[in-house]
């Protein structure tokens, strides 16, 4: 009798191991925050999916209204805004019904796709950055040059080129090296970096010099390089209050680039730093509410991008505002502000006489014409940068 009592009790043992075992497998996925931190987390994110999604399409739309019109660099805008476009969409409906329900829905097979979706788009949108910086940097060699300096076709592959290295990237986890995992809040998956220490830590470093560390520097360098020969410039001009047109708009795009690159590095940053910490100390040693934060703010950069379009192109608002219906006319006295801001491609209409005055210009890849009537009509082209190409 006892030896059967004593053999209940050891299958009695060994079943609450299972079971203990099953529901901490299960718990991973469970919140580690109160419902109310959740529900704003939910809600937060809900608000950045849809400025996200509305502020990429727009870019989208301006670029399709003139696709006849882009000049090469203007690709890989449009491909930047792809990046984010897809990251709001497959990502962020998941995240905010998870975080409303309090726990991540779906388990494992969500939780791969969303650490897999959210590291390619990751990874495309830094490494398309990087490219435009390179670029930028290749055409600000002649400021003046009425050369185009790189192809369309060039531009695709290089815009091929960033996809298929995030997908590579993407991937590597799928087939050993690295792997995704839950955050330690409970709501999101990414790398999962704690598990990473002992096996994967090559995959860490890989990962960090070649998708942060590494582009990062890549695109110091060149917008350096660009702020660096913009000055000489200004310097070898003999009347500083009479800088022409064309250099003041190379000012204008660097401004714009330089924001988009550091929105984004400074959104991932702390992210960067957590999981950093998390890969030395262990996910336990920080608060998972901490690890929440960062995360959240490296969501938001999906956003940045036409926000600062929006703040700082007079004539991507102008569309827009015609887009929603706010303005419905085309101002010659506006149209003549905006031949120094970073417009779309504005055209006004009118008559044209004999007597014209074409003025070509060269700026970051890009040629701006306008055409002057003697005085009863006019016609202006004006092709600039308007992202960040």
């Amino acid at each position: 009798m006892k030896a059967e009592y004593f053999t209940a009790f050891c299958l009695w043992i060994c079943a609450s191991a299972q079971i203990y075992k099953l529901m901490s497998q299960m718990d991973v996925y469970s919140s580690k925050l109160s419902p109310a931190v959740d529900f704003a987390a939910g809600a937060f994110l809900l608000i950045i999916a849809i400025l996200s999604i509305v502020g990429n399409l727009l870019v989208l739309i301006m670029a399709f209204k003139h696709s006849s019109h882009m000049k090469p660099p203007e690709l890989l805008s449009v491909n930047l805004a792809v990046t984010d476009l897809g990251a709001a969409v497959a990502m962020y409906p998941l995240a905010v019904a998870s975080a409303w329900n309090h726990h991540w829905l779906g388990g494992d097979t969500t939780c791969i796709y969303y650490g897999l979706v959210g590291f390619f788009f990751g990874t495309a949108s830094i490494m398309t950055m990087t490219v435009m910086a390179v670029v930028r940097f290749v055409v600000s060699l002649s400021l003046q040059s009425p050369k185009e300096k790189i192809s369309r076709r060039n531009v695709k592959l290089l815009c091929l080129w960033t996809w298929l290295y995030a997908l590579l990237w993407a991937c590597f986890p799928l087939l050993g090296w690295g792997r995704y995992g839950p955050e330690p809040f409970g709501l999101s998956c990414t790398l999962a970096w704690g598990e990473m220490k002992e096996q994967g830590f090559s995959f860490v470093i890989s990962v960090f010099s070649f998708n942060l560390l590494g582009p990062s520097f890549i695109i110091l360098c060149c917008y350096f390089g660009i702020a660096l020969k913009l000055y000489i410039t200004y310097k070898s001009l003999d009347n500083s209050k009479n800088i022409p047109n064309i250099i003041k708009m190379h000012r204008r795009l660097l401004i714009i680039a330089v924001l988009i690159s550091l929105g984004f590095i400074l959104s991932w940053a702390p992210y960067g730093l957590v999981s950093l910490v998390s890969v030395v100390r262990g996910s336990e040693f920080i608060r998972p509410e901490v690890t929440m934060l960062p995360c959240l703010f490296a969501k938001s950069s999906t956003l940045y991008n036409p926000l600062i379009y929006y703040i700082f192109s007079k004539t991507f608002k102008q569309e827009v505002k015609q887009l929603c219906g706010r303005s419905n006319a085309c101002h010659a006295s506006r149209a003549r502000n905006n031949i120094t801001d970073n417009a779309i491609y504005l055209v006004c209409d009118g008559s044209r006489t004999e007597n014209e005055e074409k003025v070509v210009a060269t700026v970051a890849g890009r040629t701006t014409e306008d055409k002057l009537s003697s005085g009863k009509s006019w016609k202006m082209e004006t092709r600039l940068n308007s992202f960040d190409s």
